[in-house]
């Protein structure tokens, strides 16, 4: 194996690659205040934003799942990847050469599986393109792509490819490259044949499907002879590194003018991509081989953040099929905090049809939201009743209505539902605005497990958006944060690690037990271990690293990043976070601390009294004038006492 990352490297790469610039690939991230910044946590569901970074610190932090650490916690987290492998990618994104103290310099193979599989990929990404632009044998996938109005400078774009129809060329080429057998068929690239590896894509265009953060997970092959058995288009098989049910293809070109725009196209094939993109409506993606489901709609609202104002629009074919994956896109619309739409093209054209037949302006105007997609949900249930008789009148609205009653906004669910009694012809329009009010009630005092019990004795109804998310239990013992003895506490705990030159050099003096809460009293000594409050004035970024490394568990760890991240709380009438409100905090603490053994030593007094030792009698009173006395100079002259 190859040794343990040099800690000087492992350090320039915490340092080069900022924290904000690495979570802002996977997530919008918008001012938090205080320096801070906030978006949706992409380790839970959420319907508002507690997951904060801090630039500064070179943290992040939770507040809903307690997820945090440092630039290269997120890494390992939101990827899945090891230490090493999370240091050695960021550390190829700044251009650092990582240094290895067992073993020197690390060679290639010997780096952690997910990096190999990744690099394959980019190196295969790479050669398929060379072929398309350079084989002759790919005459065949240029004419494809040009006949759908593609050109070499849009290849080059979306990195389209070409896989020769040879039985294993790039299994040879990537041999040569250092990868083993075994890689090559992890990877997906190549499948077992009779005599060994074999290509797994043949006379294919290939397009390279990207994750998030731009780097190559697997392909996406479309068939182009008529000799190929296969199907049209072929997938690269879900491997540790590409799962088809949780990447969006073209989602790394898109996603900052998604964040930008707040709005998402999403259409059905690659070279609708590709079009879109083209025409100017460049926040368009597309499933790969899949339905649109829960694990893309997380994806997209990381990027969304869930205002108001965020729009998703669906394209499907005009077809029976279309119709079929715009009503299952539905069932998750109330995974959306989003506003969802549906655009069927004239004479049911895809986007890549619409724009050969009439140009990239009718693509922009295709991608315009028109028509909700719960509108067009209810016009394709009512469209199957015979609405002239009362008993197809009663069969549409029983199916009908829990989709109104599932509206997000409850002004919108009551004009839909008058539409709904007009769409159905019943004059009695308060009838169905009642029905629906009771469906919605239902939702709700079921906690947002279905809209009513008789849609759930059909199979049950889609997860409702405001149902409370699966959170893991609290770690470590409850806080009372009303408990002033406690918040104040926490208050300085955030001091000490956000502005230690506030409270520095006095707060390095205070003990452990004037902590009264356990985990605040972990996270004090993990301070002490780490060199105290004074080193962080040294250095403030390192001094966190090594708070967090000095913390006992996962759950102290957790607090450290959480006080390191969350806002100081003024009180009223506080102008800023200044050497008055440190001190008032490092008084407030001290004194609650002196009066606690204030009382003890009393008690201790009072016991000894009338059949004590008079020596220890005569200490033990001594003892209490002092802290008497120091107590009442705290009092009188605050901060200039400790």
């Amino acid at each position: 194996m190859a040794g343990r990352i040099n800690d000087e490297d492992v350090k320039a790469v915490r340092d080069a690659v900022p924290i904000d610039a690495v979570v802002s690939e996977y997530l919008q991230l918008r001012n938090a205040g205080g320096g801070n910044l906030k978006g949706l946590c992409p380790f839970h569901d959420e319907k508002s934003p507690s997951f904060q970074v801090s630039p500064s610190k070179g943290l992040f932090h939770c507040f809903g799942c307690q997820e945090g650490g440092d630039t290269i916690t997120f890494v390992m987290k939101v990827d899945h990847l090891s230490f090493s492998e999370a240091v050695e990618r960021l550390a190829g994104q700044a251009g650092i050469t990582l240094r290895y103290e067992e073993g020197g310099y690390n060679p290639s193979h010997q780096r952690g599986e997910r990096i190999r599989l990744v690099e394959a990929h980019k190196i295969a990404a790479e050669w398929y393109a060379e072929q398309l632009a350079a084989s002759a044998e790919a005459d065949t996938g240029r004419s494809f792509l040009a006949d759908r109005g593609f050109d070499q400078a849009a290849a080059v774009h979306f990195g389209v490819g070409y896989s020769p129809q040879g039985w294993d060329h790039l299994t040879r080429f990537l041999r040569g490259k250092g990868f083993s057998d075994k890689e090559l068929l992890l990877s997906g690239l190549a499948q077992e044949g009779r005599r060994g590896p074999i290509d797994r894509f043949r006379g294919r265009l290939m397009w390279p499907i990207r994750d998030i953060g731009g780097e190559v997970v697997g392909f996406g092959a479309r068939k182009l002879y008529e000799a190929d058995n296969g199907p049209k288009y072929l997938n690269t098989p879900d491997t540790a590194i590409y799962k088809k049910s949780q990447v969006l293809y073209g989602i790394d070109l898109a996603k900052k003018d998604i964040a930008k725009a707040s709005r998402a196209v999403v259409v059905e094939g690659y070279t609708d991509v590709m079009a879109c993109h083209l025409a100017g409506v460049t926040t368009a993606i597309a499933t790969c081989g899949t339905a649109f489901g829960g694990d893309h709609i997380k994806i997209l609202r990381r990027l969304l953040m869930d205002n108001g104002s965020a729009r998703v629009i669906f394209t499907f074919d005009g077809d029976a099929a279309g119709q079929k994956a715009a009503l299952r896109a539905f069932e998750d619309d109330q995974k959306f905090a989003a506003e969802t739409y549906i655009a069927i093209a004239p004479d049911g054209m895809d986007p890549c049809d619409l724009r050969l037949a009439k140009g990239d302006e009718a693509v922009a105007d295709l991608a315009e939201p028109r028509t909700p997609l719960f509108e067009f949900a209810l016009r394709q249930i009512v469209v199957r009743y015979d609405l002239d008789t009362p008993a197809g009148r009663a069969a549409a609205l029983d199916e009908a209505a829990p989709i109104v009653a599932r509206i997000k906004n409850s002004g919108a669910q009551h004009e839909v539902a008058v539409q709904l009694a007009g769409m159905l012809g019943i004059l009695d329009t308060q009838f169905v605005v009642k029905r629906v009010a009771q469906l919605a009630r239902w939702a709700r005092d079921r906690g947002g497990r279905g809209p009513a019990p008789d849609r759930q004795q059909r199979g049950g109804g889609p997860q409702q958006y405001d149902s409370a998310p699966d959170r893991p239990a609290p770690r470590g013992p409850a806080l009372n944060l009303r408990n002033p003895v406690f918040a104040t506490e926490r208050e300085l705990l955030k001091l000490a690690l956000q502005r230690p030159e506030l409270v520095s050099p006095a707060f390095d003096a205070y003990g452990v037990d004037e902590f009264t809460a356990p985990p605040y009293a972990a996270v004090r000594q993990a301070v002490l271990d780490a060199g105290g409050a004074e080193y962080g004035v040294q250095d403030p970024q390192e001094y966190l690293i090594r708070v967090r490394e000095a913390a006992p568990d996962d759950a102290v760890r957790a607090m450290v990043t959480e006080l390191a991240v969350e806002a100081i709380m003024l009180h009223r009438g506080v102008k800023g976070v200044d050497e008055v409100y440190a001190g008032a905090q490092l008084v407030t603490v001290r004194r609650r601390a002196v009066e606690r053994r204030i009382r003890d030593v009393a008690s201790r007094l009072t016991r000894l009294s009338g059949h004590g030792d008079p020596g220890e009698l005569a200490a033990v009173q001594n003892e209490l004038w002092v802290l008497q006395q120091y107590d009442q100079t705290l009092r009188e002259h605050g901060a200039a006492a400790l």
